[in-house]
């Protein structure tokens, strides 16, 4: 725990405000609070402190988990529908800025209200949960503001579109003691869940290598590659977070390459923009390796499968067809339609069920199955493929993480290393960066809330 009370003593030393000292107590605490045996095996305390979630939760048979949803596009439409479905969740606002849309999500959905304001949805006193499903320039902005007001967040990815906003949203949350889950939605997908279960059972023994392909049915137009952050953060960055799923442990290094074959107009694009095919090579602990393979075109749908080879054997997935149907010919034999070639049709299961494990985290109050840690690392891994390609050479992740300079938790930027402030010792573990989330923070101090536990330290 010596280097979560480091970076305390480095917050407060760069800030003598009132407010940046009651973070340094709160991570000091988050380094204390947890015991730690001479065997390294960690125990806590749970006591029957009730916080408002809790307190929610034991009424649920009375009132319900209310959350709003901004962003009445196609996926805040899944996601509204897939709320509506879920037991002991009910959506009482949304919002959209074409507030036409809004009004016919309200209409379809029984919605008793719809604003063109998000902030209405963020500062509504019935509002427990937000789902944040806006385009992704707005998501930081939107998950600081529902942090503030108390209200519980999902967010579908990416959380911001830098790094150092990326933290600062994410500890936001936690300052705050709300959830915060981030949309990952393959991790839900029944097919590649079955692979991540089958490694963590060992059903293939111990895994030597990781395969994970990617491929577009076909390029999206030039408008959306321009300032889309390039192939790796707005690609490839499910792949790298699918290895991570997979492999069970964080990743070493990536070493990552790019080139352009379909669309040819995208090459007078910056940096990784100018790839519409990319591959990667991760490297996991214990030798374990990834490789990545994706495509902005495949010509025949979604190809989109994972394989993982173990000491005692293989697991893979195929593709998703709309049916089963093979037909038998003279010249032809194989699947009588063509996969997927729409991506809500291809992973519409996986967003309702990723948002239905929200909906039992928040009436269960139990941990949120893909975290902002979670968003955050995958960021960290796209980041650094990007730049591997760009400087072509293998590039260790600690590398980005270290950065990035916090003055306080919600105060972040990236700085060359030279210009670092005397005695700052840069994180190299991305949770160095992050205060105690709202789970961590019940577990370690025996379901006290990090407001709490300031306070008690000024009693």
């Amino acid at each position: 725990h010596h280097s979560a009370m480091f970076l305390g003593i480095t917050i407060l030393a760069q800030s003598r405000s009132r407010r940046s000292t009651m973070k340094f107590i709160a991570v000091c605490i988050s380094a204390l609070v947890v015991t730690t045996n001479a065997f390294g095996v960690q125990t806590s305390t749970k006591s029957g402190i009730r916080t408002a979630l809790s307190m929610n939760v034991e009424q649920r048979e009375v009132e319900s988990v209310k959350v709003g949803v901004i962003g009445c596009g196609r996926i805040g439409l899944v996601h509204l529908e897939a709320i509506t479905k879920a037991p002991g969740v009910v959506p009482v606002i949304v919002s959209n800025p074409t507030v036409s849309k809004a009004e016919a999500a309200a209409a379809q959905y029984n919605v008793p209200r719809f604003t063109e304001d998000a902030m209405d949805v963020i500062t509504d006193p019935e509002v427990d949960a937000v789902w944040i499903c806006s385009p992704s320039s707005y998501h930081a902005e939107q998950i600081k503001a529902a942090a503030a007001n108390g209200k519980h967040v999902f967010c579908e990815k990416p959380i911001a579109t830098d790094l150092p906003e990326t933290v600062e949203a994410i500890n936001a949350c936690n300052e705050a003691g709300v959830k915060l889950m981030i949309g990952l939605q393959r991790r839900f997908d029944q097919n590649f869940k079955r692979v991540q279960e089958a490694v963590a059972n060992k059903e293939v023994g111990e895994p030597i290598q990781i395969k994970l392909c990617s491929r577009d049915p076909s390029p999206p137009p030039f408008s959306y590659v321009k300032g889309g952050g390039g192939i790796f953060a707005d690609m490839a960055v499910h792949d790298l977070d699918m290895t991570r799923f997979l492999a069970g442990e964080d990743p070493l290094e990536i070493l990552a390459v790019g080139s352009c074959h379909i669309d040819k107009s995208i090459e007078e694009l910056p940096g990784s923009e100018a790839f519409d095919t990319a591959s990667c090579i991760v490297r996991y602990p214990g030798g374990v390796t990834a490789m990545v393979d994706v495509c902005r075109q495949s010509s025949f749908g979604y190809d989109q499968r994972a394989e993982v080879l173990g000491t005692k054997g293989m697991i893979q997935t195929d593709n998703v067809y709309p049916n089963t149907a093979r037909i038998f010919k003279t010249d032809f034999t194989g699947n009588a339609d063509m996969p997927y070639d729409f991506f809500l049709s291809r992973y519409n299961e996986a967003y309702v069920t990723e948002t239905i494990a929200f909906c039992k985290s928040l009436v269960n109050d139990t941990p949120v199955p893909c975290t902002g840690q979670d968003g955050l690392v995958a960021l960290i891994m796209a980041i650094a493929a990007d730049k591997s390609a760009a400087e072509n050479r293998w590039v260790r992740f600690d590398e980005v993480v270290t950065s990035i300079y916090c003055k306080s938790p919600d105060n972040c930027e990236v700085l060359p290393m030279d210009v670092f402030p005397e005695g700052f010792r840069p994180a190299s573990d991305p949770k160095e960066l992050l205060l105690p989330d709202f789970d961590q923070q019940k577990s370690d101090t025996g379901g006290i809330g990090l407001r709490e536990q300031v306070a008690n330290w000024f009693k």
